[in-house]
């Protein structure tokens, strides 16, 4: 009797060891998923612009005009911005909005096509991004916010009566479709491999890249709330989706591994106003543009035709 007392109380204080070294790491692991998501390693300007050139994106970019400059944001942050007109004076105007870890030189790509189609050009850095002062990043919590400073910014200096469209590729398109809450003054949204719910996002991340259980990312979320003041679960564009009435134009890569093309179908799916959605075959994230220029730009040309924008 005493030798099992005795092993019972070596396995629960091995049991309770054990309790506690996982309770550990799961705190441990939720802080430091919280802080990777609230900054990111940052693509320099320089290796930003490199890219656009290695993948034939750049162009012309060097010898147009353009307009640098900074927007104050809602709580006074400042967002370095860059305006490029159009070759022709027009009333069309769209603010382009880059990805996680990018810069506003990024979104270079989808400015070329616009430009095709008559459109001045807005292209500004996130928030904690490019040369903006450093700051954590939400994801599309306090970014959202941001792009409504921007559209506010693009009407106050050009006048109430142009016409405005957004794009967003990646965090952008999640920043972009989170700020449909706002009920932003728009005519359309390009929404390029967007996130429809990051909860999900960044549980198939943890499951899928790091092979570790998915319910990780609500501890991590708790984390973020504490530290960084929101919660992964109050950054779900799809949400913001289901009630909107601009038109939205979705493109995913159909070999995304980063975020799957799934949530762009999902939220094809809430949007119940008039939309459009392009599954780019063979494409990897952030890769429709580049995969096929030529079929890109079709596509929104025809989408912005059969909306009467052009």
């Amino acid at each position: 009797m005493i030798f099992t007392n005795n092993a019972l109380g070596v396995i629960l204080i091995v049991a309770a060891v054990l309790i506690l070294l996982c309770l550990l790491f799961i705190v441990i692991f939720a802080i430091g998923l919280a802080r990777m998501v609230a900054y990111p390693h940052i693509i320099s300007i320089p290796d930003e612009i490199k890219y656009e050139k290695d993948k034939g994106m750049w162009k012309d970019f060097d010898d147009l005009s353009k307009e640098e400059f900074k927007i104050a944001s809602y709580d006074g942050y400042e967002l370095n911005a860059i305006y490029i007109p159009a070759d022709e004076k027009s009333d069309k105007y769209v603010i382009i909005s880059h990805g996680y870890s990018g810069c506003r030189l990024g979104s270079v790509k989808y400015l070329h096509l616009f430009r095709r189609l008559g459109f001045n050009a807005v292209m500004y850095d996130d928030r904690g991004h490019g040369d903006n002062e450093k700051t954590y990043c939400t994801m599309g919590f306090r970014e959202s916010r941001d792009l409504i400073s921007v559209i506010d910014y693009v009407y106050g200096r050009f006048g109430d009566d142009i016409l405005l469209g957004l794009h967003g590729e990646s965090m952008g398109s999640g920043l972009t479709n989170t700020a449909l809450k706002y009920s932003p003054k728009v005519s359309f949204i390009v929404s390029d491999c967007g996130y429809a719910d990051l909860p999900e996002l960044l549980k198939y991340l943890v499951s899928h890249n790091l092979h570790l259980p998915g319910f990780l990312e609500k501890a991590a979320g708790i984390a973020s709330k504490l530290i960084y003041k929101y919660n992964f679960k109050e950054v779900k564009p799809i949400e913001q989706i289901k009630n909107n009435e601009i038109p939205i134009c979705f493109f995913h890569g159909e070999d995304d591994d980063f975020i799957p093309c799934e949530h762009a179908k999902k939220m094809y799916e809430a949007n119940k106003g008039y939309k459009e959605l392009y599954i780019v075959p063979g494409a990897g994230h952030a890769m429709c543009v580049i995969m096929d220029e030529e079929a890109y730009y079709s596509n929104v040309k025809g989408f912005l035709s059969r909306i009467g924008v052009i």
